[in-house]
């Protein structure tokens, strides 16, 4: 019985997102039908994802085909819920596709892109791909890395691939926890939390993977920084509408989507937040974005979190280059012989108050 239940609900489950997907995939800005279908069938699919929700333990999921050591855990998995896709639904890069800087005119000057040097190596990432994909191993400088982007959480997160000794790949679960992706590995299927990098179940499970500095910045900070670097383009340039924003108008939206826990108190539950982490135990520094454009530079200790104008949200406009401008923040840490570029976060007050709960927010 179990197992009829829970097939007919993936079902009708299934049926409802290849709808939602072709009525955006047929371009809902050029037709009167998508813009007034689209939102029944997403609440109907949000419908099915908390019906559905009440299947999210391992049994489940073993059924799902995953290998995963369930049995291995750091977390409730009532926690856990479905965010629409299955594995890798949402395709990770595996085999990324590179041009070269000075070559490339597809993106404007406002573009946001993820900023990676390492060794001499530097390469720019932009949202308008990352946001169809999530995830993207590849290997920079001689190191094996994954760049990640939450869209829900507006989280970019580059990470040390290597565990152990062994270089890892990752993709994506369909799984999201407080509305963060959950990513898995390839070798263990262990389950990976984006916003923390930590194994949360699986043989790896209390694991942390290594943040690495990278920046979110736009293209033109990028480029004449880094006029010889390179910069990700589409594998198939016809595989999404690459360019174009499939959550419009949500980081201006009263609540976040997906979401179930605690929402902060006394801030807005959308308020863009910089996060700067410290050593393991330490408590992350926490500031908005707002505070920080209107009183910036800001100072903590030997770290300061600087900001200014010329980057474009992904997450508002349809069309990510002529959405509204958030700018770009960057964080150093003095360490006596000059600034260093340290890892931060730009995210969502609610993301933060999720995976810390009652931390101190300096508006």
């Amino acid at each position: 019985m179990y197992s009829n239940i829970t097939g007919s609900l993936l079902a009708i489950y299934s049926g409802l997102r290849q709808i939602r997907g072709e009525l955006y995939r047929i371009a809902p800005m050029k037709t009167a039908l998508a813009p007034i279908v689209a939102p029944i069938v997403t609440a109907l699919l949000l419908s099915m994802i908390m019906l559905t929700s009440s299947f999210a333990q391992p049994e489940y999921w073993k059924r799902e085909g995953w290998k995963t050591d369930f049995s291995k855990t750091t977390i409730d998995y009532s926690e856990i819920m479905s965010g629409g896709p299955p594995r890798d639904g949402i395709p990770p890069i595996d085999r990324p596709v590179f041009a070269k800087v000075a070559d490339y005119k597809e993106l404007s000057d406002r573009d946001p892109v993820i900023g990676l040097e390492i060794n001499g190596d530097a390469r720019a990432y932009p949202l308008r791909v990352m946001i169809w994909h999530e995830i993207a191993n590849d290997v920079v400088g001689g190191k094996p890395v994954t760049i990640t982007y939450c869209p829900l959480c507006n989280a970019a997160i580059v990470f040390d691939a290597t565990v152990e000794g062994k270089a890892l790949d990752f993709g994506t679960t369909g799984k999201l926890r407080n509305s963060d992706l959950v990513m898995y590995d390839r070798a263990t299927q262990s389950w990976w939390q984006q916003f923390t990098g930590e194994a949360i179940a699986g043989e790896y499970t209390g694991t942390l993977l290594k943040f690495l500095p990278a920046r979110l910045e736009s293209w033109a900070e990028f480029s004449k920084r880094h006029p010889d670097g390179k910069v990700l383009i589409p594998n198939n340039p016809s595989m999404r509408s690459y360019g174009r924003n499939p959550y419009v108008n949500y980081d201006i939206s009263s609540v976040p989507f997906l979401y179930r826990g605690a929402m902060p108190k006394g801030i807005s539950a959308m308020s863009k937040v910089v996060v700067v982490r410290g050593k393991k135990d330490e408590t992350p520094y926490v500031v908005t974005l707002e505070h920080v454009r209107k009183n910036g530079p800001v100072k903590h200790g030997d770290v300061t979190v600087s900001w200014k104008k010329g980057q474009a949200s992904a997450l508002n406009a349809a069309q990510i280059s002529k959405s509204t401008d958030v700018g770009t923040v960057s964080v150093v840490r003095n360490t006596g012989e000059g600034d260093k570029i340290i890892f931060y976060d730009l995210t969502f007050a609610f993301v933060v108050n999720a995976f810390h709960p009652g931390i101190k927010i300096v508006q």
